[in-house]
C-alpha cells in the first residue's frame, strides 16, 4: 500500500530511470525505443517495456502462474492487454513495486530470453544458489 510521501511498505516505489537503470546491467540486455516506449531485449526478444506515460511496467512472465500473481495482488500487477495473452506477459504498476521486487522480476523476466548458461553465470556472479 502507497503511504505518503511515495514510499511503500517494505520499500520505496522505482521509477523508470532505476528500472532501466538496473535492466542495463544484464548481460546481453539492449534498450530500444519503440514507438515512443522504452522496452528491453536480448536479441529480438522484448522482455521489459514501460507503458508511454511510466507508470507501468510490462515484463515477461510464465503464463502459468500469472492469473495467481494477478489475482494475489490487484493492486499491484494486471494481466496484459487482450492482442498480448498469447505471450508470456504481465503488467506491473512502478508505484507499487519495491526495489527488491523490481530487480526480482526484471531479473527473472530477463532469464526466461537468455541461455541457461548466461543465466546461470549471471546468478553465480550474484551469488544466487544455482544448483536447484
Amino acid at each position: 500500500m502507497l503511504e505518503a510521501g511515495g514510499s511503500i511498505l517494505g520499500g520505496v516505489a522505482v521509477t523508470v530511470d532505476e528500472v532501466r537503470a538496473f535492466a542495463a546491467t544484464l548481460p546481453r540486455s539492449s534498450e530500444a525505443l519503440v514507438r515512443g516506449r522504452v522496452k528491453f531485449r536480448v536479441g529480438r526478444i522484448v522482455f521489459l517495456a514501460f507503458s508511454k506515460d511510466g507508470t507501468v511496467m510490462g515484463f515477461g512472465f510464465p503464463k502459468a502462474w500469472r492469473a495467481a500473481l494477478v489475482e494475489a495482488e490487484p493492486e499491484k500487477f494486471s494481466m496484459p492487454s487482450e492482442g498480448d495473452m498469447r505471450y508470456s506477459w504481465v503488467h506491473a504498476r512502478l508505484d507499487q513495486l519495491s526495489v527488491d521486487e523490481m530487480r526480482d522480476l526484471v531479473e527473472n523476466a530477463w532469464a526466461l530470453c537468455v541461455p541457461k548458461s548466461v543465466s546461470d553465470g549471471y546468478a553465480a556472479g550474484q551469488g544466487y544458489d544455482v544448483s536447484a
